[in-house]
């Protein structure tokens, strides 16, 4: 773990470095005294959820006709302590299109996304949304499947 170190000590014992203003018993004794870092536990390294989706996060429109957009709200509440904001929602194509609520959620208000499937080609469809707050790092997943007749 500290092998550049160590590797830039044995270079300026070695002349192959220009040595600092510091005397070699000096940065010897500097690196007794360096120790690794100590490793975060897991509650701090894992990505915080900030939401509870209020429905359903995988939604089936069923049968749908031809050319007959249907949409549905995905609804959510923020469960953390702090005002959280919808920052973007990604589609994964242009037959797909959001609407999502645009101003900040205070701590237990609940938000929405309204998505939208245009039905203009036929057959089985599944497409996957990905939602971005602030405040976690990692998007929520939603899916929304149909098949257009």
């Amino acid at each position: 773990m500290f092998l550049p170190f160590y590797t830039l000590i044995i270079a300026l014992l070695q002349g192959m470095v220009a040595a600092p203003a510091l005397p070699v018993a000096s940065i010897l004794m500097l690196s007794s005294s360096i120790s690794a870092p100590k490793s975060l536990p897991n509650s701090q390294i894992a990505p915080r959820k900030v939401v509870e989706w209020l429905t359903e996060r995988d939604h089936d429109f069923g049968k749908m006709r031809h050319e007959r957009p249907k949409s549905f709200v995905f609804l959510f509440k923020n469960i953390s302590e702090e005002p959280i904001l919808l920052e973007t929602v990604r589609t994964t194509c242009g037959c797909t299109a959001a609407r999502w609520t645009e101003s900040p959620i205070g701590p237990g208000e609940t938000g929405e996304i309204n998505v939208e499937y245009d039905a203009y080609q036929r057959g089985d469809f599944s497409k996957k949304i990905r939602v971005f707050f602030s405040r976690q790092r990692k998007p929520e997943l939603l899916w929304i499947r149909g098949d257009v007749d």
